[in-house]
């Protein structure tokens, strides 16, 4: 890995992942309850949901990123045109067009780089054949993606996220998958997120959540700082696997929390 692509995976890491440091005041705006008793069971439960992802992965590898990349390619897709989403009915191409970014574009675009990556995440089989199934879901995908680019003309709310997946798909095309991975993770995807959750908040919530996302962030910094302590030795891959096994584990809950339940319920009372 060059020094960008390690800048790339830090930033995701300190950057990225505590966009879901806000699932707390979401697990309350759905009807969790407030007490100190509740805020323990639900970081309990948040808990062992990652630790049983991760022990699957350790497991089956290859089927955990396979899976990974699946869940990852609806969250991605659902999470970037939610607001807009809301007030139409042609919802599935969209989120076909941005959900496929990082599973199929990225690894498409830059097939040596995303090979070398899922390597070392599953080994050479398992990255062969997922490497294999995303070379024929890429054409697939470009049809998708020009369905969307017309379908963005016609329907004109649809074109500020067209233009932004294209831009996307350009980097995606030029920077490596880290790098492109960690422009659309840490600026788009979880910038979106983040302040879509805080100014649903209430004013008189903002400071406990606040303080929650400064302290689950600094826990998952920490958790990733003692992991890197004892792979000294193999950095790069040590860090690579940090990265993607960790957001497979704390995606699954914070999926589960934000695009089901309180995407259910808010569909409910709308």
């Amino acid at each position: 890995m060059t020094n960008i692509d390690i800048i790339a995976i830090m930033a995701v890491l300190l950057i990225g992942v505590p966009h879901g440091g806000l699932d707390g005041a979401v697990a309350r705006r759905v009807g969790w309850p407030a007490t100190s008793l509740a805020w323990i069971w639900f970081n309990l439960c948040y808990v062992i949901i990652a630790t049983l992802v991760a022990g699957f992965w350790w497991l089956f590898p290859t089927a955990s990123l396979g899976l990974f990349l699946v869940i990852s390619a609806l969250h991605f897709g659902v999470s970037d045109v939610r607001q807009t989403m809301e007030t139409s009915k042609h919802n599935w191409l969209p989120i076909l067009a941005h959900g496929g970014l990082v599973p199929v574009a990225i690894p498409s675009f830059q097939p040596e780089g995303a090979s070398a990556i899922f390597k070392l995440l599953v080994g050479n089989e398992g990255a062969n054949r997922l490497m294999g199934i995303i070379d024929v879901a890429f054409y697939c995908y470009l049809l998708i993606v020009c369905a969307y680019i017309l379908f963005s003309l016609k329907h004109k709310r649809w074109q500020t996220h067209a233009s932004n997946l294209v831009f996307l798909l350009v980097c995606a095309l030029w920077l490596s998958p880290l790098v492109s991975f960690s422009l659309y993770f840490c600026f788009w995807h979880s910038r979106v997120h983040m302040l879509r959750i805080w100014n649903a908040l209430p004013v008189n919530e903002r400071f406990r959540s606040g303080i929650e996302a400064v302290m689950y962030s600094f826990f998952a910094w920490c958790a990733g700082a003692v992991i890197l302590w004892y792979f000294p030795s193999a950095i790069e891959s040590a860090l690579v696997q940090l990265t993607f096994i960790g957001l497979a584990a704390l995606t699954v809950p914070h999926m589960i929390l934000v695009d089901f339940v309180d995407s259910k319920i808010h569909r409910l009372i709308s």
